[in-house]
């Protein structure tokens, strides 16, 4: 099993490359939902949020209110840092325990995907087969999420505190570049599930796979 990891930043796209790699066969896990889990009443994540910044962050039912928690990490760098060094590890333990269940599952997928924003950031991206970075222009990006009714404050400070592109495409391995429609987006998806299942074969046959430097697909 093909194990690849999917970044970029907000409002990239990658959501929708994550659809169309499931539509054609992937198994998919979304981080984010791994931290919705981590976040509801009494999980690990929610304990640790509630050590880190006390109960002013977590809604009625004492689960962590993801809103009032980003107003408080977004504006301070140093509390960001301590969220994620607390949270993080959680989510990569629930994501490898995630890979490790889909390997093993009677009908194995040739490819399993795991999308999340700070693969790159954190390292986790090492721990994958191949790095599939979507890029965006920031002005379609800002469309995008101002869309999906975020404040414009928001999302500058959202991709303010995110990476840039260019540091993601050094470590990527296939790049699609999200800037020409969703016709174009699944287009370069249908030529970056070939090029997976090549990669999956690759790993069958005991092969090393060919490196790649930032493929671009579109």
């Amino acid at each position: 099993m093909l194990k690849v990891g999917l970044t970029g930043g907000v409002a990239s796209g990658k959501s929708t490359v994550a659809g169309l790699l499931a539509a054609h066969g992937a198994a998919v896990r979304d981080a984010d939902a791994v931290v919705a889990e981590l976040y509801r009443p009494g999980a690990p994540g929610a304990v640790a949020v509630r050590e880190l910044f006390g109960p002013a962050v977590l809604a009625p039912g004492r689960g962590v209110d993801r809103r009032l928690l980003a107003g408080v990490v977004l504006t301070d760098a140093g509390a960001r840092e301590r969220l994620e060094a607390a949270v993080h590890p959680l989510v990569r333990a629930q994501l490898r325990v995630w890979l490790g269940e889909t390997a093993r599952r009677a009908s194995t997928p040739r490819v399993a995907v795991v999308e999340a924003a700070l693969l790159v950031e954190t390292g986790f991206y090492r721990e994958f087969d191949r790095l599939v970075v979507v890029v965006a222009p920031d002005a379609r990006r800002r469309t995008w999420a101002r869309a999906e009714g975020w404040s414009a404050e928001k999302v500058e400070r959202v991709m303010a505190a995110q990476t840039a592109d260019s540091v993601r495409e050094v470590a990527a391995d296939y790049v699609l570049r999200n800037d020409a429609g969703l016709a174009d987006l699944a287009l370069g998806v249908d030529r970056l599930w070939a090029l997976l299942l090549e990669d999956a074969s690759a790993l069958d046959a005991g092969a090393a796979l060919v490196p790649r430097q930032a493929l671009a697909l579109l």
